[in-house]
């Protein structure tokens, strides 16, 4: 029954129920808690990460931390120590969260509470010396939101956060000139929260200030005598055993002040504590909240802006020069002659002999075509046959079936699936959906839009397939769903090996491994399958305008640029200038300052834009002066001209990471240049598809106009 014959009565409250279904839909990010007096806070303990390495630890992994002692407190049901359940995302990102035996209740200030004293092993000293060398911090979480370090800027007129707290510190001993290692084993807890008008208090803070106090000078229970007075910290050192060391020195005039060898079984104990203080925030709202974390890049600002400057000024220029191809060249070629001298004709063998020479051989090409194409002898005048000429000659020729083009079609397929991906997580971040508490949501989701665009990926694929003339449709099915996601998957497990052995929390769980392998065997392959019997079986092939000579014309000697690879990675250059700008920032979030968020979805999203109007700009540009040069290999250098500023990516990752990026050790190293290949495959396929599509669509739509009886 239609709404509008409907009375009021009926179609009201169906109006309201459909209002509170919309209200009650939970978006990430913003479900608020609201808590009473004395209600539990939980506080979650997370990981360590650095931005000098890209190994991550989990918490209670570390020897010389507080272990989970088993104990429920603030009425949960579950022990400190038990795991949280964690999304995809979460997993891959290296989150490893566990409940804590931190107690936390609204409003109720700790001036000092023990948590426990742990013994700490030579081997273990070493250890946290180097995390702290490596200047490791650490993440905690409670109400959704990250321990945070509080700063402000130089004219303190603004306070921002930074995700994470040190692990520790170190200074330059006065009387040795040597480093010493402190490690921070007081937690200064801060909850900023504010009132409700419906009632109770929300979280809109959560502040940690670390502080290192010595072991000596305690109370009874553990706790320092003065939390707040300045006390010298507890140093990373243990004794060296004299009558071990110069036995086993014995000979050498230089004794190291450090030993690690933990076989004489010392320890040195690590009391830890922590106060807890609640302060009113009425400044900040809660929808606000995260804007803290936001607030040290607000000058990145100009930078973004300075992106969209340059993006639109190389698309502007580039947007004219195809005008001017496309209304003087393409068109005014095509009005001028009517539907063309090869409309309804056919040239005359003399003719061309005459234009092409005697002894030419794209005259003996066109010879060729006479053959082929039905029909009497034509009554065209000399002046008509010699105007025709460049990407005139190719009508016969140019939709030629590419060389390769079973190896072709599937990683069109799969370049549409990456974009369909790309485009739906720009899309749900620009909306709010994938916000910094949604934590591992971007990862997750775009996992999810991977599996589901197998849909695309095997249609495209199958129906290019099937316009190139293929018949093993099954075989192409297999080679789109197998070829870029099993290259991925290989490359995750080889670098698992690596990280494995570092027992980084950065490594991914076995049982993760066997998921991601079952969504990708038992879900992408069967939907790639459907969409590639849909695009082969039920679709049409696409028509193209023109039939092809039953012999290939010979091309005649090219430019420099169209014989070598250079001419593609200069095409690069272009749209590699219309992302760099932004390309800098994007980098320096996710590899030099881990410990912010990127958030500016709205500008990247521009640029995104920008950037793929530019990708179909240059490739149609190119894909012209290539058939005007008589070539009609136009299928992979349209897919070469798109996809090579990916080069230029990978060597700015490259510069980014010889001069920008300070990355200790091997692993990190090679996590870092593995990532970042398979970041630039993704983007050349990406990029490579766009292109291939737009070229492939301008030339439907030039020799659209040339009809050849």
């Amino acid at each position: 029954m239609a709404l509008g014959r409907l009375n009021p009565g009926t179609w009201v409250p169906w109006m309201l129920l459909f209002v509170s279904y919309v209200w009650a839909f939970y978006i990430p990010g913003y479900s608020i808690t609201r808590y009473n007096d004395n209600d539990p806070i939980p506080l979650l303990v997370n990981k360590i990460f650095s931005d000098q390495t890209q190994l991550q630890y989990a918490y209670y992994d570390l020897p010389f931390v507080c272990p989970p002692s088993g104990r429920a407190h603030g009425g949960s049901p579950f022990g400190s120590g038990q795991s949280i359940s964690l999304n995809l995302g979460e997993v891959l990102r290296g989150d490893r969260i566990m409940t804590s035996d931190f107690e936390l209740a609204m409003g109720k200030d700790v001036e000092c509470r023990p948590l426990c004293t742990r013994e700490v092993s030579r081997s273990d000293v070493k250890w946290a010396r180097h995390l702290i060398k490596d200047g490791y911090v650490i993440e905690w979480i409670a109400d959704n939101l990250p321990g945070a370090t509080s700063f402000v800027t130089v004219d303190r007129r603004r306070k921002y956060y930074a995700s994470g707290f040190k692990l520790g510190y170190r200074d330059i001993s006065p009387a040795s000139g040597r480093p010493r290692y402190f490690i921070n084993n007081h937690f200064t807890i801060v909850i900023r929260w504010r009132g409700m008008p419906e009632g109770g208090k929300v979280i809109v803070g959560f502040e940690v200030y670390p502080k290192s106090i010595a072991a000596e000078d305690r109370n009874q229970d553990g706790c320092p005598k003065d939390v707040h007075k300045e006390q010298e910290g507890l140093g990373l050192y243990i004794a060296p055993d004299m009558s071990r060391i110069q036995e086993k020195y014995k000979g050498l005039s230089y004794i190291p002040e450090d030993d690690d060898d933990d076989d004489d079984g010392a320890k040195l104990k690590v009391p830890y504590t922590y106060s807890i203080y609640f302060r009113e925030e009425p400044k900040i709202e809660w929808a606000n909240r995260w804007d803290l974390y936001f607030n040290n890049q607000a000058e990145g600002s100009m930078t973004h802006w300075l992106a969209i400057i340059n993006s639109l000024t190389i698309c502007t220029v580039l947007g004219v020069t195809v005008f001017v191809i496309w209304s003087r060249t393409v068109q005014g070629d095509i009005k001028g002659r009517g539907d063309g001298a090869m409309e309804d004709q056919k040239l005359k063998t003399k003719s061309r002999q005459k234009s092409g020479k005697s002894g030419d051989k794209s005259g003996e090409g066109l010879l060729d075509q006479d053959a082929d194409v039905e029909g009497g002898d034509i009554s065209s005048d000399e002046e008509a046959v010699e105007d025709t000429s460049g990407w005139k000659l190719l009508h016969g020729d140019v939709f030629r079936i590419p060389a390769y083009s079973g190896f072709l079609a599937p990683l069109v397929g799969s370049g549409m699936q990456l974009f369909f991906m790309v485009t739906g997580l720009l899309l749900l971040s620009c909306l709010g959906v994938l916000n910094p508490s949604f934590r591992g949501g971007f990862v997750s989701v775009g996992m999810g839009l991977f599996v589901f665009a197998g849909l695309f990926s095997g249609y495209f694929s199958g129906r290019l397939y099937k316009t190139f003339g293929g018949t093993a449709w099954r075989t192409n099915t297999l080679v789109t769903a197998f070829l870029f996601p099993g290259l991925a998957f290989f490359l995750v497990l080889i670098l698992n090996l690596f990280v494995w052995a570092q027992a980084s929390s950065t490594a991914i769980p076995f049982g993760t491994l066997i998921g991601l392998l079952a969504l990708w065997l038992l879900i992408q392959v069967p939907l790639v399958y459907i969409g590639s019997w849909f695009g082969f079986v039920r679709a049409t092939p696409w028509e193209h305008p023109l039939k092809t000579n039953s012999i290939a014309r010979q091309i005649p000697p090219q430019p420099w640029y169209l014989r070598s690879p250079l001419g593609p990675l200069l095409t690069g250059l272009v749209p590699f200038a219309v992302l760099f700008i932004e390309l800098l920032y994007v980098f320096k979030n996710l590899w030099q300052d881990k410990s912010g968020y990127y958030y500016v979805f709205g500008f990247l999203s521009v640029v995104s834009v920008v950037l793929i109007i530019t990708v179909i700009e240059v490739t149609v540009i190119a894909t012209y002066n290539q058939l005007c040069s008589e070539n009609y290999n136009w299928w992979w250098q349209s897919f070469l001209a798109g996809s090579s500023s990916a080069f230029w990516i990978f060597a700015y990752c490259v510069w980014f990471y010889l001069f920008k990026l300070h990355v200790t050790g091997f692993v990190s190293s090679f996590l870092f240049f593995s990532y970042s290949l398979l970041a630039c495959v993704v983007y050349g396929l990406l990029t490579g598809t766009v292109g291939f599509l737009a070229a492939y669509a301008f030339v439907r739509r030039v020799y659209g106009g040339i009809k050849v009886d």
